[in-house]
């Protein structure tokens, strides 16, 4: 069944309740800005609901195609699923085109849920509350637009979109370090955008379209590879910027520990996931030797990201920047699951994207809890605060043990597939022998596995510091969560118990789009050749089962 215009309701709904908060006259415009922040991104994210449970409703061989890939079994000859095409800028062949597939629909699902969630946590912000939602309401567009474009010059425009209201909200409603952490987040990623820039200028003058699909079916520059592997970097280096993946970590822990709790949400929760979707969406396809050649170097900053995010989150006294360091350590693993090109490492790291949504935004959330009370982060100063709000503690027992990988929560069970398949792979691809030394993908995922380890100490040291042992006499008055935080709280909770027992209903949107994607890539994992790459985009592109 398809719904007309659905993903453009999406996107631009967001855009009329930010113009409806701008027409309130005067106080009552702060006052009701909240409100019509809320009914909006509840609009989204019915929306987006409906559009997976019409996703769901699909046959099975209607679920299992790649945007751009020949073959593919979208129906009626579609290059994607809800798609749109409407001519934008007709003299230099820019389009309005929007559509999705597996990936899409599960990342347009996570960023509705998650933008609902968010408005709670700022529900009480007292500083400018119009503004911050109008802010929000745009970051929210930018957000959702990148997860539905199918032409690169509408993904670019809706990539920096996202650019400006992150830095305000930032810039203006965060911490005592506010501005230092804004520019920083500014800088970096908007040095990323002028490297896709460049690339997508390049494309252009070649090919003459943007088209995200004709794009991958023409498989750029397979003639010339010095040419595709530097674009290939200009696009991966904007995206590691965004994931953010060792060296180009830097902004994030700053960004996460001056923004509001709402915005960390969204940071972690969803502004992460971009950048690994633009690698799924644009390097692998667009470039598949350049990725087979590079593979070895992407598994291996992987790996670093795991292991030096979670030593440095270890040395961590303030709560916040823990979990920050955190994610740097989490989407490492999603990186290597993605290097291992293959079913089980691609699904585990497309997974992972998700489960990291829900537990690192379950964390922020339950750092903002005690930071509204307490107004310090620090983890030392802490103490037994467990049973002075033991319905605070079983919600934070959840977020830490899914973020830690417990089997029956989330995390587990993308945790196990990106393990395997990173052990399974067969890739001959190594780090070059610049290093000094080379490493096949089965020792890169031993030194991963130390990143778990790692995990799970400085996330029980942290429970322990903070709930458990003598209440300390200032945190005696501390009163339990009240109706917002259960609501901000308790549905994320929720989704991680469902998906630790029943990962298929998240495995079933997408391992289909991945298994179109895997097409792309010899199953023997040795170099590449043009000829090779031609054939697998002739190929037709089977579902796969799971």
């Amino acid at each position: 069944m398809n719904i007309p215009c659905i993903l453009t309701w999406i996107v631009f709904a967001p855009i009329i309740g930010m113009v409806a908060m701008a027409l309130v006259p005067g106080e009552r415009g702060n006052r009701w800005a909240r409100w019509i922040s809320l009914i909006t991104a509840f609009v989204v994210f019915v929306l987006s609901t409906i559009l997976l449970v019409n996703y769901y409703a699909l046959a099975p061989e209607l679920r299992g195609g790649f945007i751009g890939i020949k073959g593919v079994a979208f129906p009626d000859g579609a290059q994607s699923l809800y798609e749109q095409r409407v001519a934008w800028i007709g003299e230099y062949n820019i389009w309005y085109h929007v559509g999705v597939d597996g990936l899409g629909v599960l990342m347009l699902f996570l960023t509705g849920l998650l933008s609902l969630l968010a408005v709670f946590p700022a529900w009480n912000i007292a500083k400018a509350p119009r503004g911050y939602h109008m802010m929000y309401m745009l970051l929210i567009t930018g957000m959702m637009g990148v997860f539905v474009a199918l032409d690169l010059f509408l993904f670019y425009v809706f990539w920096e979109v996202m650019l400006l209201p992150m830095y305000f909200l930032i810039g203006i409603w965060g911490g005592p370090r506010k501005e230092y952490a804004a520019i920083k987040f500014f800088l970096y990623t908007f040095a990323g955008s002028v490297l896709m820039l460049l690339a997508i200028i390049v494309l252009y003058m070649k090919y003459h379209t943007f088209s995200i699909p004709e794009l991958i079916a023409i498989a750029p520059f397979s003639d010339s590879l010095l040419t595709a592997h530097l674009l290939f970097w200009g696009f991966f280096i904007a995206f590691a910027i965004k994931v953010p993946m060792f060296p180009f970590h830097t902004w994030l822990p700053d960004a996460h520990v001056e923004a509001p709790t709402a915005i960390s949400v969204i940071l972690a929760g969803v502004l992460l996931k971009l950048g690994a979707y633009g690698i799924l969406r644009v390097n692998f396809p667009m470039f598949p030797i350049s990725t087979q050649t590079f593979i070895g170097i992407i598994a291996l900053l992987g790996v670093i990201s795991a292991i030096y995010g979670a030593m440095v989150a270890m040395a961590q006294t303030d709560f916040k920047k823990l979990v920050a360091y955190s994610s740097v350590s989490h989407m490492g693993l999603v990186m290597l699951g993605m290097a291992a090109l293959n079913a089980e490492g691609l699904n585990g790291a497309v997974f992972q994207m998700f489960n990291h949504g829900i537990s690192a935004s379950m964390m922020f959330m339950i750092v903002g809890v005690v930071y509204e009370r307490a107004h310090h982060r620090e983890i030392a100063r802490f103490g037994g605060i467990g049973l002075q709000m033991p319905r605070y503690l079983t919600l934070a027992i959840v977020a830490f043990f899914a973020s830690l990988g417990l089997p029956g929560l989330c995390s587990f069970i993308s945790e196990v597939m990106v393990f395997l398949g990173a052990f399974k792979s067969q890739s001959t691809a190594a780090v070059p022998q610049a290093f000094g030394w080379t490493f096949n993908m089965s020792y890169l995922t031993m030194a991963a596995a130390f990143a778990l380890i790692l995990g799970a100490a400085y996330l029980l040291y942290t429970m322990q510091r903070v709930y458990l042992g003598k209440l300390k006499p200032e945190y005696a008055d501390f009163k339990d969560l009240n109706r917002l935080e259960y609501l901000q709280l308790v549905p994320l909770a929720v989704l991680a118990l469902v998906l630790g027992i029943f990962p298929n209903l998240a495995l079933n949107v997408f391992n289909g789009a991945m298994g179109s994607l895997l097409t792309l890539f010899p199953a023997t994992g040795a170099a590449t050749t043009a000829n090779g790459v031609a054939a697998a985009l002739a190929a037709s592109a089977p579902a796969m089962g799971m």
